[in-house]
C-alpha cells in the first residue's frame, strides 16, 4: 500500500486491535473446550473483523479522496475479504455452534454471560 502513495512504511502499535485480542484470550481461558468457547471465539473473531472492515473502509475512502486509484482498488480488494470472513464466521455460527451454546446443559453459558456482561460494561 505505501508503494502505491511513494512513501515509507512505519510501524504502530494498535492498541483497540490488542485489547480485541486480549478479549479473546480472556474467552478462551475462561471457558472449557466445547461449544460456549467455541460461541465467544466467533464472537471474538467477529469483532475483529468488524474493526478491520471500519479500518479499511476509511483508508479506502481516504485514497478515493487523494485520487489514489491503485490503492483504492487494493483496499477495496481488501475490505471485501474482510467482509466475507465475516460472513462465514456469521454462517458458521448460525448453523450450529450458538444453537449448541445456548441448549449446552453445563453450566458455561452461565460463565459465558458473565463475561460477555463483563466485556459490555467495558
Amino acid at each position: 500500500m505505501f508503494e502505491y502513495i511513494g512513501t515509507k512504511a512505519q510501524a504502530k502499535k494498535c492498541e483497540a486491535m490488542e485489547g480485541l485480542i486480549k478479549e479473546a484470550e480472556e474467552i478462551m481461558e475462561s471457558t472449557e473446550k466445547g461449544v460456549v468457547r467455541d460461541a465467544g471465539i466467533i464472537s471474538a473473531g467477529q469483532k475483529v473483523e468488524h474493526y478491520e472492515i471500519a479500518t479499511y473502509g476509511t483508508l479506502r475512502a481516504f485514497a478515493k479522496i487523494l485520487g489514489e486509484d491503485d490503492a483504492v482498488s487494493l483496499l477495496e480488494e481488501i475490505l471485501n475479504e474482510e467482509k466475507e470472513a465475516d460472513e462465514k464466521l456469521t454462517e458458521v455460527a448460525e448453523s450450529s455452534i450458538n444453537i449448541e451454546a445456548a441448549v449446552d446443559d453445563t453450566g458455561e453459558e452461565e460463565e459465558q454471560r458473565k463475561i460477555s456482561s463483563k466485556t459490555r460494561s467495558k
